[in-house]
């Protein structure tokens, strides 16, 4: 049987009576299409002029092609690359569906959503989403600036998807043993200034320390900032150490606020981050950095088209 022409398909589509949903699941298949060279051009423009990832050397030569990738030797180690070589993104295949499926990544599809929309497997999908969500978030502020604002959030420590457990297993997501902040809770330290620049670390389980904020604050705070947070005795004593201006706010006694001194504004970061992480139904606490990396690139919508974060993900060398 002779196949219809296009122009027989775009006559019927016309004179189709399209519903609301119908017209939306044709956005979304032409949408779906994409010329795979359109991806292998954004690789090649992204990575132009990168010296080689094994020894950085910048004296490097062509020799030839691989999957549609032009392969470069290095001078000085003799060792062969591509413009993928050493990124978050190498080894992956299926390019042709890349764009697609970093589009379902701006868009907060669960793993499956994903898969359904690209037409790859569920694992496929999985294994993207931890590779272009954590390789995109490693295009962050170097620093923040004037009044900074610093506060952690805690999640309670998840083994999801692992073959075997430290702890017995508990029902539902279950409840910490013992009540508080302890080593059962993941720690994630959020810094954000008033112009909206946000700095996400995970920092390990349990209460966070001065030594942990000197790893992670101190190389990101300027000289001349005013760092607030909670009361938290663990602020005060960094402060001191590091020589930085420190206001706090007791939270804990309902003072949430003196004027300009306050930290809504992270607060307010990690409501959003929590509401958002609902439609995942429970992230291990392994991925909880490549999640709060995602969340962060949305809030600030520093990448807003599939191009820019697919660029963003090849410039990331490991």
């Amino acid at each position: 049987m002779q196949s219809p022409r296009f122009d027989e398909l775009f006559a019927f589509l016309t004179a189709a009576p399209l519903s609301s949903t119908d017209l939306a699941r044709l956005r979304d298949w032409l949408d779906s299409i994409r010329d795979p060279a359109e991806c292998l051009a954004l690789i090649e423009a992204a990575a132009a002029g990168r010296p080689c990832p094994h020894c950085a050397c910048a004296r490097l030569h062509r020799s030839g092609f691989a999957s549609g990738l032009q392969r470069y030797r290095c001078l000085g180690c003799r060792r062969s690359f591509n413009a993928l070589t050493g990124t978050p993104l190498a080894r992956l295949r299926k390019r042709e569906c890349w764009l697609p499926y970093i589009k379902c990544l701006l868009e907060s599809r669960t793993v499956r959503d994903a898969a359904l929309a690209t037409g790859v497997h569920r694992t496929t999908s999985f294994r993207w989403r931890h590779r272009f969500a954590p390789g995109a978030a490693r295009h962050r502020p170097a620093a923040l600036t004037g009044i900074i604002e610093a506060d952690e959030t805690y999640r309670l420590e998840s083994q999801k998807g692992s073959r075997t457990l430290s702890r017995p297993p508990r029902k539902r997501g279950g409840a910490a043993r013992r009540r508080g902040i302890n080593r059962e809770h993941d720690c994630l330290l959020v810094a954000r200034d008033r112009i909206g620049t946000t700095l996400d670390f995970h920092t390990g389980r349990g209460l966070v320390t001065a030594a942990q904020l000197r790893t992670c604050l101190q190389p990101v705070l300027p000289g001349d900032g005013l760092l607030i947070s909670d009361g938290a005795a663990a602020y005060v004593r960094f402060a001191l150490d590091a020589g930085i201006m420190h206001e706090s706010v007791n939270v804990r006694a309902g003072r949430r606020a003196r004027g300009a001194i306050h930290i809504q504004n992270v607060n307010g970061w990690h409501s959003r981050f929590k509401n958002w992480l609902v439609r995942f139904k429970g992230v291990a606490s392994r991925y909880l950095a490549n999640y709060s990396g995602w969340q962060r690139l949305l809030d600030a919508q520093a990448l807003r088209t599939p191009a820019q974060w697919l660029c963003a993900a090849v410039r990331q060398v490991q």
